[in-house]
């Protein structure tokens, strides 16, 4: 098989760069990679070692309930905001590296925000901030 032909067979599970979102929070900005699908989301961040400041993952959910992040294989330590379908804070909750914890959103989510630990704190960004750029708002 011709060399080509094999690497476009491959491209689809090599992980393509993916487009980042511009997101706002209140006076705050971040650029976030968009995990739509459930292997997207399933991947998540993991084995990242680092995370550009300013940056992130936005998961969205297929359906609107309480959801639960882990940790298993993310080396990071992340800060984690639950989001309704307004784009509005309903959770944050701080994430350990490589835990297999499982924590759960209090409230029904649509999406869930990944950034580096502390982020949201540094921002000022609490329950209740509404998150402007997420796709089809």
């Amino acid at each position: 098989m011709p060399v080509f032909l094999l690497l476009l067979m491959l491209l689809p599970s090599l992980g393509q760069a993916q487009s980042l979102l511009a997101l706002r929070i209140g006076a705050a900005e971040l650029q976030a990679e968009y995990a739509v699908t459930a292997r997207e989301r399933e991947r998540g961040l993991m084995e990242r070692t680092e995370l550009p400041a300013n940056r992130g993952m936005l998961f969205r959910f297929d359906d609107f309930r309480r959801h639960c992040l882990w940790m298993k294989d993310t080396p990071l330590p992340l800060s984690a905001a639950f989001l309704d379908e307004a784009g509005r804070v309903v959770d944050l909750i701080d994430l350990e590296p490589l835990s297999k914890a499982i924590r759960c959103s209090r409230e029904p989510a649509r999406y869930a925000l990944e950034v580096n630990r502390g982020w949201f704190a540094e921002q000022r960004i609490g329950v209740g901030a509404r998150v402007q750029g997420i796709p089809g708002q």
